[in-house]
């Protein structure tokens, strides 16, 4: 099927600021095509994409202040922290996925034994 290339752009942005989606994904399942067809008229880095894209970054920025809203109110804030790991940059999900552990010994000095000695026997000693 043969879409206007205009007609569909007007309908994504009129998909944008009706569903407030934050994929591309997203976008797609409200228009009359599928996912190849949409790069076909929208090929990455075409400027109709880029507005696409800059859209979508302005959606998830509003959503993630209304997380991080939730999260500082809420007692529980599990699910809140699931989708601001799922919309989150790389370095903001690895500082919330962030875990210390302290490998130290607090000075102490650690004396390791070889594993075969533990199976040696008295007269091999």
């Amino acid at each position: 099927m043969a879409y206007n290339k205009e007609d569909l752009y007007n309908k994504v942005l009129e998909v944008i600021k009706k569903h407030n989606p934050i994929f591309i994904e997203e976008i797609v399942s409200y228009m009359p095509c599928d996912k190849t067809t949409f790069y076909r008229y929208f090929p990455i880095n075409s400027n109709e994409y880029n507005d696409i894209k800059s859209e979508l970054e302005d959606n998830i920025v509003n959503v993630k202040g209304k997380l991080r809203k939730k999260w500082q109110d809420s007692e529980n804030a599990t699910l809140q922290m699931g989708l601001m790991k799922l919309i989150s940059s790389d370095e903001e999900r690895r500082r919330l996925s962030q875990s210390n552990v302290d490998h130290t010994t607090k000075g102490d000095k650690i004396e390791s034994t070889p594993v075969l000695s533990f199976f040696k026997s008295d007269e091999d000693k």
